[in-house]
């Protein structure tokens, strides 16, 4: 069910995993973190395939800095679009899971604008076919400028710890204020950045002790939302 495919745009070639199981009738694609690895989201990629979804998740090289370059964000928007263009079908409803700067790049896709440190706007073309979207901790730097987000009209789902010191729980505070019943937040007491994913980067300690039970839940709450 899960295989590896290696496709190439014009900077290279890079890794898509995809799950798809007999008979998937629709189609997530999932916007891995800074760590570049969707498969530290393994349970969670299982769950979605299990409910019928041609899972098509993009490898990245990790990224090594916090002040995300225009040039490095652009690769992933294409490499996620491409994937996506490849491993899609057209009759298929598209859904959307991303974790941290994944999660802002399909907010962009949905139609927010994503504006850099520097000032400039970040030029890609929205991808309106996603019908809905759940995010972990997203990082909404990129959207503060006014009206950024006035395209997005995906629902989504949002997912913040409160003891996450890497995106802060109020940049879910403002995607809420900002798209309001658009958006249904979650803020978890005792989750940090990293909660959220099933394998946690070296020399890192979770904050949330019983992480069997919460992920249980937490993919519960995903599936219910994304196709209930």
């Amino acid at each position: 069910m899960n295989k590896q495919i290696v496709l190439k745009d014009d900077t290279g070639e890079f890794t898509v995993s995809i799950f798809q199981p007999p008979g998937a009738f629709r189609t997530v694609l999932f916007a891995v973190g800074g760590g570049g690895n969707p498969c530290r989201h393994m349970p969670l990629l299982n769950m979605l395939a299990e409910q019928g979804c041609t899972v098509i998740a993009p490898h990245f090289e990790r990224m090594t800095s916090r002040l995300v370059s225009a040039t490095e964000l652009a690769m992933r928007i294409r490499r996620l679009r491409l994937a996506l263009d490849f491993a899609a079908r057209a009759e298929q409803a598209i859904y959307a899971v991303g974790h941290s700067i994944g999660s802002a790049i399909l907010i962009g896709l949905a139609g927010g604008q994503m504006w850099m440190h520097d000032g400039k706007k970040l030029d890609f073309e929205a991808d309106k076919r996603i019908e809905r979207m759940v995010v972990f901790t997203p990082a909404m730097d990129f959207f503060t400028v006014p009206g950024a987000l006035d395209e997005v009209r995906t629902p989504i789902q949002a997912w913040a710890g409160l003891l996450d010191s890497i995106t802060l729980p109020s940049q879910t505070v403002f995607l809420k204020n900002t798209l309001g019943s658009l958006v249904d937040a979650r803020f978890i007491e005792g989750a940090g950045h990293f909660s959220f994913m099933n394998e946690l980067p070296p020399n890192v300690v979770d904050t949330i002790e019983k992480r069997e039970p919460f992920f249980a839940q937490l993919n519960l709450e995903v599936s219910k939302f994304l196709f209930s």
